[in-house]
């Protein structure tokens, strides 16, 4: 079947057909027909790298046949760099259709020049989030008549804390419209967004639910803490041909391997929350292109990389959501290829492979890192093959080979061969001539069960009273834009630490208060303070009451309570209480991506 025989006019399969596509995913199979003749809801289950954004791009073209003032189509997606990779799906898409418009609307840009545009008429609006919300309550963007609300990657929107969000522009939005669902995965918190917000949608799901890519291959390997940078660096060297991506889990810790890997000769750039639009736009750039061969990132970062031929992603570290390794993974074997997702572990973290085996339904291959004899003699074999396909302009250096005979005169063939091939070897030689073994021994992996059980009895405490907590001060509040999501999400992007480990959040005018278990303190102290959060500075410092329930007493005790949430419980979270339900009200969520 082609895309002539979904239902689409002809000026879309035409422009489809200009971007060298032929045949329909399943995914697209799937959706396309229904979506063109139905004005149900819908919900769309499906691996990234599937063509989910054109089971849902082509139909919501091939509603526009004329102007409209206002926009009929409204995308919401978590990132930047996924916003602009829809909007510009989109307008290859409508390429025929003159009278469809497309803006895309993210934080990071000029705000003005948004408006400007969207007030000059837009058929189909792609946006983050916060920056959707920031237009609403300025009154400069009017959703009256939209059509159809899009929902791309909702998991990962809900993951990064947009919940409050997506209710607010939902509930701005006509009760008479289609709401299309797309995901990778479905957890509780998505079904509960069909529940809410969609009327009897026609659920499509391509393989079973959170089901990983059969055409990835899993590999994990086992090693010390200490030899993870190590490690990952064979993994590179026994792969001379990767073009991949390494996942970290903080933006520091994606900055120091880059520049680690950056200053031992690696071709590797940084891709993470910290940097600004101009930067990550360089960085994709040069990925794209292939001038660099690894993207080290953050799971926020590198959502809407859609770059073919990715053959490796390497999990330098287990994400803390276990469900998003599928999106990780994803990244590889798009469009029908073949890829490798390579996992880093320490002794114990075994259990989680088990627990990602559950979800993905697919089983990981314990493999062992390689030692330097085969590194070195498959980067031989690589720089050989290299050297046998190297074109020769037998023009340009006639002149030269007279001298260059003349020179190496004195040397046989096969002392020519070795100093050339030394001289670009002998670097890998030096380095792994005295290297060890870094796979973990079975004798360092007993204790993976008692680390897992004190692991799990750490998650059953946490919250469970009051004294385990410490008060942190921080010097943003709603005037600046935070809201408890946009809080969450920096001290999580900053630190690794899971969102549940974060307690009570009270949001004031000019500051704000949050709870975090003591044991994390000084990881937050270290890593969250001068953080930046939309160009400011974001200060934290502890608190020194206890927390309890009711807010603390300010900065050294000096502010007092009115600083410090008191009686406003609207405001924020109640110790153990549910995310959903501590983060209603309380404070402005109003917040730029």
């Amino acid at each position: 079947m082609t895309f002539n025989d979904l239902g689409l006019r002809s000026q879309v399969v035409k422009a489809v057909t200009d971007m060298g596509f032929e045949q329909p995913t399943p995914i697209q199979l799937e959706a396309i027909p229904h979506l063109l003749k139905s004005k149900s809801d819908f919900v769309g289950l499906a691996q990234t790298g599937t063509g989910k954004t054109a089971a849902f791009g082509l139909p919501l073209v091939n509603r526009i046949t004329e102007s409209r003032k206002y926009p009929t189509g409204l995308i919401i997606c978590p990132t930047r760099e996924l916003c602009l990779q829809i909007a510009k799906d989109l307008q290859n898409y409508s390429k025929y259709e003159k009278s469809a418009t497309v803006e895309a609307v993210y934080g990071g840009a000029d705000i003005q020049r948004q408006i400007k545009n969207i007030r000059n008429g837009v058929s189909i609006i792609v946006a983050t989030p916060g920056r959707l919300v920031d237009l609403i309550k300025r009154k400069a963007i009017q959703l009256n008549e939209v059509e159809v609300v899009v929902l791309d990657e909702a998991d990962e929107m809900l993951n990064m804390g947009f919940k409050e969000d997506l209710d607010f522009i939902l509930s701005a939005t006509p009760e008479e419209k289609s709401t299309w669902l797309f995901s990778a995965t479905m957890p509780k918190e998505v079904a509960r967004i069909g529940k809410t917000y969609m009327t009897d949608p026609l659920e499509v799901s391509i393989g079973n639910k959170n089901e990983g890519n059969a055409n990835i291959d899993h590999i994990y390997f086992s090693v010390k803490e200490r030899d993870r940078y190590a490690a990952l660096k064979r993994l590179i060297d026994f792969n001379p041909k990767i073009f991949g991506l390494v996942f970290c889990r903080t933006r520091r810790e994606t900055q120091q391997v880059a520049e680690k890997l950056g200053k031992e000769g690696y071709s590797a750039e940084a891709l993470h929350g910290d940097l600004s639009q101009a930067q990550r736009d360089r960085v994709m750039n040069l990925f794209r292109n292939r001038s660099i061969q690894l993207l080290v990132a953050t799971d926020v970062a590198a959502r809407g990389i859609d770059v073919d031929d990715i053959t490796h992603v390497i999990n330098y570290n287990l994400p803390d959501e276990v469900e998003n390794y599928t999106h990780r993974s994803g990244r590889t074997a798009r469009a029908g290829n073949t890829g490798e997702s390579l996992v880093l572990i320490n002794t114990r973290e075994k259990y989680k492979i088990n627990q990602i085996e559950k979800i993905i339904g697919q089983k990981f291959t314990p493999a062992e890192i390689p030692g330097p004899e085969a590194i070195c003699a498959i980067q031989l074999e690589s720089m050989i093959n290299k050297v046998k396909a190297t074109k020769v302009n037998e023009e340009e250096i006639a002149p030269f080979i007279p001298h260059i005979l003349a020179d190496l005169e004195e040397l046989t063939k096969e002392e020519v061969i070795k100093k050339f091939v030394s001289a670009e070897f002998n670097r890998f030689l030096d380095y792994y001539k005295k290297a060890g073994d870094l796979n973990a021994k079975a004798s360092d992996r007993g204790g993976d069960d008692r680390g897992r059980d004190r692991d799990r009895g750490r998650r059953r405490d946490r919250g469970r009273t009051d004294e385990n907590k410490q008060r942190f001060f921080v010097s943003l509040g709603d005037k600046d834009g935070l809201n408890p999501g946009g809080l969450l999400r920096v001290i999580c992007d900053a630190t690794g630490l899971k969102s549940d480990t974060i307690g009570r959040i009270d949001i004031m005018p000019a500051f704000s208060f949050f709870d975090a278990d003591k044991s994390d303190a000084d990881k937050i102290l270290a890593q969250v303070n001068g953080a930046d959060f939309e160009g400011k500075s974001m200060n934290i410092e502890k608190t020194q009451e206890k927390s309890s329930g009711g807010g603390g007493r300010g900065r050294g005790g000096s502010r007092g309570g009115s600083r410090s949430g008191g009686d406003r419980r609207s405001g924020g979270r109640s110790g153990g209480g549910s995310r959903s339900g501590g983060r209603s009200g309380g404070g402005s969520s109003r917040r730029r991506r």
